[in-house]
């Protein structure tokens, strides 16, 4: 699907509508598609980690998640039409394949600590009824149990995936084994699992509202969080700057 470049990563520029659309044709179809989302966080690191940013540019979908990247973007001249999270994407797409009523899709829970997928599991299964969530992995198995994991979501039948094991992490387990996986869909979600199981806790409306969802995660998680937000913020916009500037320097 077509990308927009922000130096030299590219991103989908989509209605949250239009991307559920495209998903679905994709989950319908069976073609084998990578969701991965793009904040602030995950454009710095693609900069120190070639491998990393190579396969976020090959990922079929990379959309954009925070006020941080929709200001990168104007830099680069275009604008993005709606945050798409994946925190508020992942149930807008459940919600909307209620009306998939051809077949009943099979989602897997992969990440986070122990406990938390499961519990995770049990809420979505009665949010979301017409979804069947056939297992789950906490993320902290060891290298030796990663061919019985990907086994465990193959006998499951699983369509969609959702992998939360943190960036860059969850991404790159995604690309080393998506040739074994037999999954549709594979998205990396971050925190989506611990929000899901109640184990974290979103922040209030006004924060969203207000694009500062970052801000409250980082006054609940002060000692993990600060760097990776407020040098993090900083670190962001040297890279979007520098990458313009190549960019400039190479249309003269």
């Amino acid at each position: 699907m077509e990308k927009t470049w922000m130096g030299n990563i590219g991103v989908n520029v989509l209605y949250t509508n239009e991307a559920i659309v495209e998903v679905i044709n994709k989950l319908k179809y069976k073609h084998k598609s990578n969701v991965f989302f793009l904040n602030d966080h995950c454009y710095n690191l693609a900069q120190k980690d070639k491998s990393y940013l190579n396969l976020l540019n090959d990922s079929d979908f990379l959309l954009n998640d925070g006020i941080g990247i929709e200001i990168g973007a104007k830099l680069f001249g275009f604008s993005f039409k709606e945050n798409l999270n994946g925190t508020d994407f992942i149930p807008a797409l459940f919600d909307r394949l209620k009306v998939e009523k051809d077949r009943q899709y099979n989602v897997y829970l992969l990440g986070a600590k122990p406990g938390v997928a499961k519990a995770a599991l049990d809420k979505l299964q009665q949010q979301f009824p017409h979804l069947k969530f056939v297992g789950e992995q906490h993320g902290y198995f060891d290298v030796d149990s990663n061919e019985a994991v990907i086994a465990d979501i193959n006998n499951k039948q699983t369509d969609i995936l959702l992998v939360g094991f943190g960036m860059p992490i969850q991404e790159k387990w995604i690309a080393d084994n998506r040739e074994k996986l037999n999954c549709t869909l594979t998205f990396a979600v971050g925190a989506f699992l611990d929000f899901s199981s109640g184990q974290a806790v979103r922040a209030p409306g006004i924060f969203r509202k207000l694009r500062l969802e970052w801000l409250y995660r980082m006054l609940k998680e002060p000692k993990r969080l600060w760097k990776r937000n407020l040098v993090g913020h900083l670190e962001f916009f040297y890279y979007v700057l520098k990458n313009r500037r190549k960019k400039l320097n190479a249309a003269d």
